[in-house]
């Protein structure tokens, strides 16, 4: 039995004379020309959206829009892979009429149009809510880390400086030291001897640039600093600790649509739980909603401020533990009266508030009863118990009373949130930013971010309906 086989590649064959017969009406390419073509270039920041009268006619930009969201749909994020696909994709031919722009052109419009990315994912955010695809009732919050253009090794710290300064000092010695005995031995060769002191000044220079360094970082008020990409952050991820940013999103519950996003180079989410809630309530256009997010979201401060604004945030705070050990009560132990603005220890001894910190929002509460205890070697070490209180401890408490209440919360956010990143990191392939620089970076999220929804929007609606919805209303 013979195997399937093709026809001869020298055989002549009628190519379709219309490029359109070879995209189907239902393929997902079409919803990316038509999504673009009702977008306000000009009003979302793009440039030469009306070309000059001399000049080289410059590419419109809402081709080379269509070339990277298509490829960012494709796990295609290279400017020159993009540049191959206009020469060899069929459906990439038809989405640009033919048009073959060269790789540094495709490069510099994604570098020069972070702004207006930025506006096209929130334009489809806008979309989607005008096609009431959000619930708009409850919402999840996560974060995660993608990696930077940037290696470790190019992370600078204060700590690191030191131990480089001491290795240089060391060299040095050693150099010194090694002259010194050769000297002793036999006269030393002259161009030896100025190869050894070239090295030693090559070494001197080095440390005066990491003074410098030492001397910025002091200056700037910085822990560290990447000096490739100083806008990033040496963080902690599963994978090691790593030079990241922290990538945000709010998710709706109705149909899983990020509806919020941003992207900032602090290393936990500790600040940003109002400021995600807020955007995406008002992304969704609702008066009242419930976010939930994890225990780095959890601040009491953060938690105040959604009540004031009609947020209900569902966010459980970590188990508490005593730093000094296991062998030490935990702060659970004590019991708070709001009435008396005091504790009771497991003693029965009562704390009082001894010190008011405005700058840190905080208070602290001790007793004069610890040095008789007898549960004393229990409970600390040092000559009292200290109990610290924020100043926004019930609303934090209150966020940890409404995710513990029902294990459902939890599983809601884990379903909602964690699945858009998951897909995302996959679009991305290698999950890391290609551009350099904060506000470069988020236009590649706001990027992913759109790809992602549209993804889910062509499942939801299907491609007939969405172009559809597209379609510019008559006059």
């Amino acid at each position: 039995m013979a195997h399937v086989t093709g026809q001869s590649r020298y055989q002549s064959t009628l190519f379709p004379e219309v490029l359109d017969e070879v995209v189907s009406v239902d393929d997902p390419v079409r919803v990316i020309d038509a999504f673009v073509e009702t977008l306000d270039l000009a009003a979302l920041g793009f440039s030469k959206v009306e070309a000059e009268t001399m000049g080289r006619p410059p590419y419109a930009p809402g081709d080379l829009l269509k070339l990277y969201i298509y490829g960012y749909l494709h796990r295609v994020r290279s400017s020159r892979r993009l540049e191959a696909e206009t020469g060899r994709n069929v459906q990439v031919m038809w989405l640009l009429n033919r048009l073959t722009p060269a790789f540094k052109t495709i490069a510099d419009f994604r570098k020069d149009h972070t702004g207006a990315i930025v506006g096209v994912c929130r334009g489809f955010i806008r979309f989607c809510r005008e096609q009431s695809l959000f619930g708009a009732e409850l919402l999840a919050i996560d974060g995660t880390k993608i990696a930077a253009v940037a290696s470790r090794k190019q992370v600078i710290t204060p700590k690191r400086i030191e131990k480089m300064n001491a290795a240089i000092d060391r060299k040095i010695a050693e150099y010194l030291a090694s002259m010194d005995e050769a000297d002793r031995e036999e006269p030393r060769a002259a161009s030896a001897q100025a190869d050894v002191a070239a090295a030693i000044e090559a070494l001197k220079a080095q440390k005066q640039r990491l003074q410098r360094q030492a001397e910025e970082l002091a200056e700037r008020g910085l822990k560290q600093l990447v000096k490739t990409e100083p806008e990033a952050k040496l963080m902690r991820t599963p994978h090691g600790h790593a030079v990241a940013y922290n990538a945000q999103i709010a998710v709706d519950a109705e149909h899983k649509l990020i509806v919020a996003f941003d992207l900032t180079n602090e290393g936990n989410d500790f600040r940003q739980l109002y400021p995600m809630a807020t955007q995406a309530k008002a992304a969704v256009g609702a008066g009242e909603v419930t976010v939930v997010a994890d225990t780095g979201y959890s601040t009491g401060e953060h938690g105040a401020l959604c009540e004031q604004d009609g947020i209900t945030a569902v966010v459980p705070r970590a188990q508490t533990v005593n730093p000094n050990g296991p062998q030490y009560f935990s702060r659970d132990r004590f019991s708070y009266d709001h009435e008396s603005d005091s504790w009771h220890c497991p003693a029965g001894a009562t704390l009082s508030l001894f010190k008011t910190s405005h700058t840190q929002q905080k208070k602290e509460y001790a007793t004069g009863a610890c040095g008789s205890c007898p549960l004393k070697p229990q409970c600390t070490e040092a000559a009292r118990r200290v109990i610290v209180r924020d100043f926004y401890e019930d609303a934090r408490q209150a966020m940890h009373l409404r995710a513990t209440a029902d294990p459902i919360w939890m599983k809601h956010r884990r379903e909602m949130a964690e699945h858009p990143f998951g897909t995302m990191k996959w679009l991305m392939a290698h999950p890391r930013f290609l551009l350099r620089g904060l506000k470069k970076a988020k236009a590649e999220l706001a990027i992913g971010v759109l790809c992602y929804n549209l993804k889910r929007v062509i499942n939801i609606l299907g491609v007939p309906a969405l172009l559809q919805a597209l379609e510019p209303s008559p006059a």
